[in-house]
């Protein structure tokens, strides 16, 4: 029963940052959805590897955040480089 309502905030988050994805005006606010998205992603696989057991999830979850966390800096980066151009 906490699973499943851990799973439902956790998609409830994505949404909401999935809805921020696609109408965040600038960039960066895009890419602090992206991370909102991957992380409620992150936690609801979690969620679902401690109610069933399965560790394999688990390499999963640091793939994912291994990615979100290259893709934050490269935007970042991007976003500093282009500010100082203007």
């Amino acid at each position: 029963m906490i699973a499943a309502i851990g799973l439902i905030g956790f998609c409830l988050a994505a949404v909401a940052g999935a809805i921020r994805l696609l109408i965040g005006p600038t960039l960066a606010d895009r890419v602090v959805a992206l991370d909102v998205v991957l992380i409620s992603l992150m936690g609801a696989i979690a969620v679902d590897a401690a109610r069933t057991g399965q560790l394999t999830y688990l390499n999963l979850l640091v793939v994912i955040a291994i990615v979100g966390f290259t893709a934050t800096v490269a935007a970042s980066r991007f976003i500093e480089h282009e500010g100082r151009q203007s």
